[in-house]
């Protein structure tokens, strides 16, 4: 689960080499690295190191495009945006609200996430699980109505949290591995692979995030290629180390929901336990927090009225944008957080009781965000040109590949974006239906509250 999920807004101070390369590390890592190497493993087995292969290469592909989208389109809004540009605005409608559906949908998982390293912490059962997630996903509510927001210094100190977690882990635990686990190497055979891709994606959603920041570089051409390199070989080294730990040192106990608090067991001890529930509800408390704020932001992109031209010469893309809901004004955000809790409390209970499972729920918000990636290339294969454009076509087959085992969550997503895209109306009917029968033309031309 990354932990930027929403675009980054533009801001006129120019962003240095590292601190870009860190914002792109800060979007795709997240809580999701607690428990998608132990899942991934239990679908695949050892064979599932294939899988996140694979998707380094698509995440190479999508880090291009979305570098290419941000530098064309750079107030497109983020994916509602770049959906559009290339596809029409009903099309962007539907993209944008697959990514908040899946964001609403996300915001229990990462709490179930947290809960999981606390409950194996205390040896607490799926009750204790559950009611741990409740109470953190409530708390992060409670704030969010409160109008606390974590900044992104703040999220970059929780990455990095993260980060050094997973070296310890990775690092001490080395000695533990045993060549002897790698087999056999895939026990529920091959297309097995394909279904822990689909549920390995879910980590490598976050390279749109941070694209509208590329136009505040100083020399875009030199620096881009550096700041990708960087974050791409960071994300690389993490995932893939982590992932290789955890079958090469657990073995048959690599089909776990906390990998990192096993791994970390076998690298400093009994503490091992306890650190890694400590950095889990830290990172899931920020993660949520951010998620939130993403959604906030991406439901009043979604409400107000937009226009968006369409073809490659569309730079400037909107011709009129909302005011964003601020996290600080409860009033705005109060109808949405209602929904998030209503819809996070159903989707725990139901885990509580046993009706879907952990892959299951990591699969909804999984699919969605593909229906978002896959947009988003097709967008770019038609309004891009050069490399962004070339990286464009194999994103869009590959996405397409990936999407394709998600199973039964495709019908999820295809609900959200038919229903989108269905009750989608132009900006100027949605001026019309907002002012009153007696408004002065003047006023809906003009005035863009309406």
């Amino acid at each position: 689960m990354t932990q930027t999920v929403s675009p980054i807004r533009s801001q006129s101070q120019p962003l240095s080499v590292p601190r870009e390369a860190a914002l792109y590390v800060g979007a795709l890592l997240g809580p999701g690295l607690l428990l998608l190497p132990g899942l991934a493993a239990a679908q695949a087995g050892p064979a599932s190191i294939l899988a996140w292969l694979a998707l380094l290469g698509i995440s190479a592909l999508l880090a291009v495009v979305f570098a290419g989208l941000g530098k064309a389109f750079p107030s497109a809004g983020g994916v509602t945006g770049y959906a559009a540009a290339g596809l029409g605005p009903r099309a962007g409608a539907a993209t944008g609200w697959c990514f908040l559906a899946g964001v609403i949908c996300g915001a229990p998982v990462v709490c179930l996430i947290g809960a999981s390293y606390v409950a194996d912490l205390t040896g607490g059962g799926q009750s204790v699980r559950c009611g741990v997630a409740a109470v953190l996903l409530l708390v992060v509510l409670g704030l969010a109505l409160g109008g606390v927001r974590a900044t992104t210094s703040v999220q970059l100190v929780l990455v990095g949290l993260l980060i050094v977690v997973v070296i310890i882990a990775v690092a001490g635990s080395a000695p533990s591995a045993h060549a002897a686990n790698w087999t056999p190497f895939a026990p529920h055979g091959w297309p097995a692979i394909g279904r822990a891709a689909s549920t390995l994606m879910l980590s490598f959603v976050g390279w749109e995030a941070v694209a509208p920041l590329t136009t505040r570089f100083g020399d875009p051409a030199r620096q881009l290629p550096r700041v990708i390199a960087i974050a791409f070989a960071l994300t690389t080294a993490l995932y893939l180390g982590l992932a290789v730990a955890t079958i090469a040192v657990l073995g048959p106990g690599a089909e776990t929901e906390v990998p990192l608090a096993d791994l970390l067991r076998q690298a400093v001890g009994p503490a091992g336990r306890a650190a890694a529930a400590v950095a889990a509800v830290v990172l899931t408390l920020g993660a949520t927090n951010a998620y939130l704020s993403g959604a906030a932001a991406m439901a009043a992109e979604l409400t107000g009225p937009r226009a968006v031209r369409r073809g490659p010469g569309a730079r400037q893309s909107l011709t009129s944008r909302p005011r964003l809901a601020s996290w600080r004004d409860p009033g705005s955000t109060r109808p949405l957080l209602a929904l998030i809790a209503a819809a996070g409390l159903l989707v725990i209970g139901l885990y509580t009781v046993r009706i879907v499972s952990t892959a299951q729920l990591v699969e909804i918000p999984t699919t969605l965000f593909l229906a978002v990636y896959l947009a988003c290339t097709l967008s770019a294969a038609r309004t891009l040109a050069g490399g962004a454009r070339r990286a464009a076509l194999p994103a869009v087959l590959a996405v397409g590949a990936v999407l394709f085992f998600s199973g039964w969550a495709l019908a999820i997503a295809a609900a959200v974006a038919v229903t989108a895209a269905l009750r989608y109306r132009p900006p100027q009917e949605q001026r019309r239906a907002r002012c009153p029968a007696d408004c002065a033309p003047a006023a809906v031309s003009g005035n863009p509250s309406w």
